[in-house]
């Protein structure tokens, strides 16, 4: 494990006052006309595009696909018999491929073909099966496979899968992935439920594989803060990273995963976001970027009935770290997915799938 220097209270503290300007105000968002909806009813877990059609993943309807040039929807499900499976939880595109993630699998898509295999793993037993992330990699034309158990590394070139053990300590939870993120060429972020782990792609071990480092909620990672971390979202954002992560609390363990979204600068310092300072929720759902914009959608945990209760989405101007609300009458509280197509910002919820056009209008006025 890499080791931080200690960073004593006082300087965290002035760090934060400098660097964190919280605007208490949020923005009403009233313009019918800058949201779309789609899908109406549908559980949104996952949404990628691919430059020409929009793959949405949802939790007991399947897959759809967008093709936004002829505003036409394609759904595959086991009602009209293009796929065996209904329940997704993430999915990703390649110019020849789509792959969704389920809990039975992997379902691949071959689009000139145009059909759907599926792929089992025989590591990690039906846990094993458990697809929650994954991340493709076009450069070394890679797909990475984040598993409930295991990372799995499948190559296209030789159509090669290659599982990795990332247990550490023999804890079980530093193997079970939450989110994969690559940063630039070099680097994999693997989130898992007890920690993070980077993968070093270009720098290899004694065993001639890539190198992989652990880190924690230990030596000032994460602020040191609750009894463990489970990383739920990773944002590469140039020389920073944001990382979202879970609140889970019970009254009999009210440490265990405190939340919070952080910014972490690469070197030794960390800026938290919570319902201590403006976020006003501790759980993080989703995040991305469009322009000076971070979209976060975030949640509060609750400990009797262990529900997650939506509490909308925030925006965060990426220079100033101002955090505004978005309060609108036509998105719902609960959004699961955030995805910024290059135009649009496409919001996945608990009742359906939303695109916000961003006009001037819509944003909020974070000079004031």
């Amino acid at each position: 494990m890499i080791k931080l220097t200690k960073v004593n209270k006082f300087y965290r503290i002035i760090h934060l006052l400098f660097f964190v300007i919280i605007l208490s105000n949020s923005v009403v968002v009233s313009q019918k006309d800058s949201i779309e909806s789609y899908l109406d009813g549908k559980i949104i877990t996952d949404i990628k595009s691919d430059g020409v059609d929009l793959w949405v993943a949802t939790e007991g309807n399947g897959v759809y696909k967008y093709n936004k040039f002829k505003d036409q929807w394609t759904n595959f499900s086991s009602d009209n018999g293009k796929i065996k499976q209904d329940f997704f939880y993430c999915i990703e595109v390649s110019p020849r491929f789509i792959w969704a993630g389920s809990a039975d699998g992997l379902y691949i898509y071959e689009k000139k073909r145009n059909r759907w295999d599926k792929r089992k793993f025989s590591l990690g037993g039906q846990f094993g099966n458990w697809i929650r992330s994954l991340e493709y990699d076009k450069s070394e034309n890679i797909l990475w496979i984040g598993r409930f158990k295991y990372l799995t590394q499948y190559n296209l070139i030789n159509q090669k899968y290659t599982d990795i053990d990332l247990t550490v300590n023999k804890n079980d939870q530093t193997n079970t992935i939450k989110h994969l993120s690559l940063d630039g060429d070099s680097l994999l972020w693997i989130g898992v439920e007890a920690g993070l782990h980077k993968m070093l792609k270009n720098s290899n071990d004694a065993n001639g594989n890539s190198k992989i480092i652990y880190f924690d909620n230990k030596d000032d990672y994460f602020l040191g803060e609750g009894k463990q971390v489970s990383v739920s979202k990773i944002l590469p954002d140039n020389e920073l990273i944001w990382f979202g992560t879970d609140e889970f609390v019970t009254e009999d363990n009210p440490e265990f995963n405190v939340g919070g979204l952080f910014l972490f600068d690469r070197k030794i310092n960390w800026i938290k976001f919570n319902e201590l300072n403006k976020l006003d929720a501790n759980g993080i759902f989703s995040l991305d970027k469009s322009g000076k914009y971070i979209w976060t959608s975030i949640y509060k945990f609750n400990p009797k009935t262990k529900e997650l209760v939506g509490q909308g989405i925030y925006l965060i101007d990426r220079k100033k770290l101002n955090i505004k609300k978005i309060n609108s009458d036509f998105l719902p509280d609960t959004i699961l997915s955030i995805h910024f197509d290059g135009n649009n910002i496409w919001l996945g919820s608990n009742n359906g799938l939303f695109k916000i056009n961003l006009v001037t209008e819509f944003l909020p006025d974070f000079s004031k």
